[in-house]
């Protein structure tokens, strides 16, 4: 999970879902995820909701989440929501947080890394992080389209309630389609 506080209501719900379709869910965060209270709620208890639903402690350090690539821990990594700034460190190559650490270390084994986006910017600045990852292997996306076009015309969201889907598409090697939604559809 990263910074977008006002998705994570959203979010929790379908993490639980995934865990009660047999997934087994090992919970990162963020630095910002993880400490900043928000009007959308303190971190201390997204934390404890999040370990609720998955049974795991949430991983929140560099040291936490660097063996997931050397020791194969995940079968696919998700980053639900993923912002701005995660899909721009990602198109870079940054790996400065735990999240996208987490995404770089499962990456060099060849294996899927889903992105739910939700970003303000999804339609001007990083529109052109977006297309990058899009055309990488082994990067999916949860289907995402605009979440305000009237208000917040550059603003997008994935849909989340197709992250269940998106994984299970990206376990075959495929992305989900269609990838880009009509805002109502979301």
């Amino acid at each position: 999970m990263c910074g977008s506080f006002c998705t994570f209501s959203q979010i929790m719900p379908q993490i639980r879902r995934l865990a009660e379709m047999g997934c087994e869910v090992y919970p990162i965060m963020s630095p910002a995820a993880y400490e900043t209270d928000t009007r959308f709620g303190k971190a201390a208890e997204w934390r404890s909701e999040l370990e609720a639903a998955t049974g795991r402690v949430v991983w929140h350090t560099l040291p936490d989440v660097e063996p997931i690539g050397p020791r194969k821990l995940l079968e696919v990594m998700l980053v639900a929501p993923c912002t701005g700034n995660t899909l721009a460190k990602l198109a870079a190559g940054i790996s400065d947080t735990s999240v996208t650490m987490a995404c770089k270390s499962h990456l060099r084994n060849g294996r899927p890394v889903v992105l739910a986006i939700s970003t303000n910017d999804a339609l001007s600045a990083s529109a052109r992080n977006i297309g990058q990852l899009m055309n990488r292997r082994d990067i999916y996306f949860v289907p995402f389209g605009q979440d305000d076009p009237f208000e917040k015309p550059c603003s997008c969201s994935a849909n989340f309630a197709l992250l269940y889907e998106s994984v299970m598409a990206a376990r075959e090697g495929r992305q989900l389609q269609p990838s880009l939604s009509a805002a109502a559809a979301l």
